[in-house]
């Protein structure tokens, strides 16, 4: 058995000026900057976001501009063997710490460790 639920909205950012990008969808959707520079590499920002809501999160790419979903479970194995079972596809295995999935759609998701302390509402339970 395994647990898993959407836990982060992922703005992929085409460009160098992730700062530019993190003011702009703060102002849109009336949520603070957190935190500019999350991994200490400037690639990512994150933006303040209530405990029952998903983690907001931008990321400079080098592929066209983009949102994806991530899905956090305590699994991350199983997980994707249930995805795969479903029709998805994995695509790559980044940083040993995530995959990149593809689902029937065409479209990419992420199959990440769980993000919060607790996994809070909205948690699914697989067997």
């Amino acid at each position: 058995m395994h647990h898993s639920r959407l836990c982060t909205l992922v703005l992929d950012c085409e460009g160098d000026d992730l700062r530019k990008a993190a003011a702009f969808w703060s102002a849109a959707l009336g949520k603070p900057i957190a935190n500019m520079d999350v991994d200490g590499d400037g690639k990512y920002a994150e933006l303040e976001t209530a405990d029952d809501e998903p983690l907001m999160l931008l990321q400079k790419v080098d592929h066209p501009s983009r949102v994806h979903l991530d899905i956090e479970t305590d699994d991350q194995e199983a997980e994707a063997l249930r995805l795969e079972k479903l029709g998805a596809k994995r695509i790559a295995y980044v940083r040993g710490r995530w995959w990149v999935m593809e689902a029937p759609s065409g479209h990419r998701f992420c199959i990440v460790h769980k993000q919060r302390k607790t996994f809070g509402p909205h948690l699914n339970r697989w067997d």
